[in-house]
């Protein structure tokens, strides 16, 4: 990908901007060793300094990572978002292992995204700087690398964990890399207590709203597959049949959050990270869209008022939909209840050696389950379970039907075609289940209504959708922060789908 001029790289780099966090990286050609410009060594000499945009690219060029800044800590920043959607899907696919193991491949990756090899790998090296599966690699590496330094696991773990063909491979990727075993890598004084799970901490790039995201999820989460106690976010979690729980709280001198995965497979976690990343949007690049979205004077005095404000996302995306669904033209508070009743009684129960709170019991039930029940057992009009059990064989045909494929039109257009699902409920899934950064919902009854006390006039949502064409490709965090004035993360509120 291309990076800034090399004159604004060096800048960053001596006065360690730690707004390049993420989106920079820098390869010391005296050491071999690559940096985040935040790096507490003494700044190189600038002309042994080598700037590039991605991780991946920078150990492609042959440098190594660098061990007191961690780059693998480095916020996951999607600075190519908005220029191609197709990598920022492909990465998507990659941190949940899509090319991890035997059986996976760039070219059935590339089949998944809809175009070939060839035409993704272009893609990769315009973007990235790095192949898929130099990216993959790269991965690989720092996961492996911040399991050793923040855990107790095994290695042989670890490897697992990483998504190492065998522990030999691991080994030797690190002796080639580091220049040692990777047991040499790991602090000897890090005693950490494991009994809980695997404790991680995943940076983000700050500001970040945290009161306001934990409000939007309390007031949605569902009884036994959700908890916000406290300050702390907790939930049931399935991957692939699996089952286990998460547990998030807020590490803000840090600048990050710190999650504690009790999980029975190992081989899951990068997918589970992956998702927690995703439910809390830790990849946005906040400053950007803050600004971007501040040159509306409406919304300029909201991001005023909640800086760092982020759109949650969905732990899935079959379970986005059907709560879209459940809450068609009803309160959040109706369709919370709706949902403990549908997973009292069509979730499975996840055994108790990996739950995290006595609170939880239940993982959310799969499409496959759903669509199998002979019925759905719920007091609802007969058009919206028939609008469920559509869902439910729709995501059960089309494993990619959560996956965004396409512009943001096509994307709705394609979850229209499934009975029952109108503009509102397409765009809310969009918005949070395919993480749509201009998803918008304009026929939101709570949009509407917070537009229209901000204006002082009332307003439509064909009006609504015209003033949005200026919050482009943000519309989604435009939609969070106006939900957020109306108080939907504290109060219920309708919704209308048309």
């Amino acid at each position: 990908m291309e990076v800034p001029a090399l004159e604004v790289c060096y800048r960053a780099l001596q006065s360690r901007d730690a707004r390049f966090d993420g989106l920079l990286f820098v390869g010391i050609t005296s050491t071999g060793i690559y940096c985040r410009p935040v790096c507490p060594a003494r700044t190189a000499k600038r002309e042994n300094c080598r700037f590039f945009g991605s991780a991946a690219a920078a150990q492609d060029a042959g440098f190594r990572p660098c061990l007191r800044c961690r780059p693998e800590t480095a916020p996951d920043m999607a600075s190519w978002r908005g220029t191609s959607n197709t990598v920022s899907r492909a990465l998507a696919l990659i941190a949940e292992g899509a090319l991890d193991g035997d059986g996976n491949s760039v070219e059935k990756m590339a089949g998944r995204l809809g175009l070939g090899e060839r035409q993704l790998r272009r893609l990769f090296l315009q973007h990235l700087g790095a192949s898929p599966i130099s990216v993959a690699q790269t991965r690989r590496v720092l996961f492996a690398k911040q399991l050793i330094h923040e855990t107790q696991m095994p290695m042989t773990e670890v490897a697992m964990a990483a998504g190492f063909g065998s522990l030999r491979r691991f080994n030797e990727t690190f002796l080639n890399l580091f220049h040692r075993p990777p047991s040499a890598l790991r602090r000897k004084n890090s005693a950490r207590n494991e009994e809980k799970g695997v404790s991680l901490r995943l940076r983000y790039r700050p500001p970040y709203d945290w009161d306001c995201m934990l409000g939007f999820l309390r007031v949605r989460a569902i009884p036994g597959v959700e908890v916000v106690d406290g300050s702390r976010y907790l939930r049931t979690v399935e991957v692939n049949g699996v089952m286990g729980s998460i547990e998030v709280t807020h590490q803000p001198d840090r600048q990050s959050l710190g999650v504690c995965i009790r999980f029975p497979d190992v081989r899951l976690l990068p997918a589970i990270v992956a998702r927690v990343r995703r439910l809390f949007d830790l990849g946005a690049d906040i400053e950007t869209i803050d600004d971007h979205l501040s040159g509306d004077p409406v919304l300029a005095a909201l991001v005023a008022q909640r800086p760092g404000l982020r759109a949650p996302g969905g732990w899935d995306g079959f379970e986005i939909a059907v709560r879209a669904v459940l809450g068609q033209q009803i309160s959040v508070v109706a369709a919370r209840g709706l949902a403990g009743k549908l997973v009292a009684l069509h979730g499975r129960g996840v055994p108790k050696p990996f739950l995290i709170h006595p609170d939880l019991s239940r993982a959310f039930p799969t499409a496959k389950r759903l669509a199998e029940a002979a019925s759905i057992g719920l007091g609802m009009p007969g058009a919206r379970l028939a609008a469920l059990k559509a869902m439910a064989e729709a995501a059960l045909a089309d494993p990619n039907l959560f996956h965004p494929l396409g512009s943001i039109e096509e994307t709705v257009a394609r979850l229209r075609e499934v009975p029952g699902v109108g503009e509102w409920t397409a765009q809310y899934i969009a918005l949070r289940a395919l993480r749509e950064a201009d998803a918008f919902p304009a026929t939101d009854v709570g949009l509407l209504r917070s537009m229209a006390s901000m204006d002082g006039e009332k307003t439509t949502a064909a009006n609504l959708l015209s003033r949005a064409e200026s919050w482009r490709p943000w519309r989604a965090y435009a939609a969070q922060h106006l939900w957020a004035a109306d108080g939907i993360t504290v109060a219920s509120q309708a919704h209308v789908s048309s």
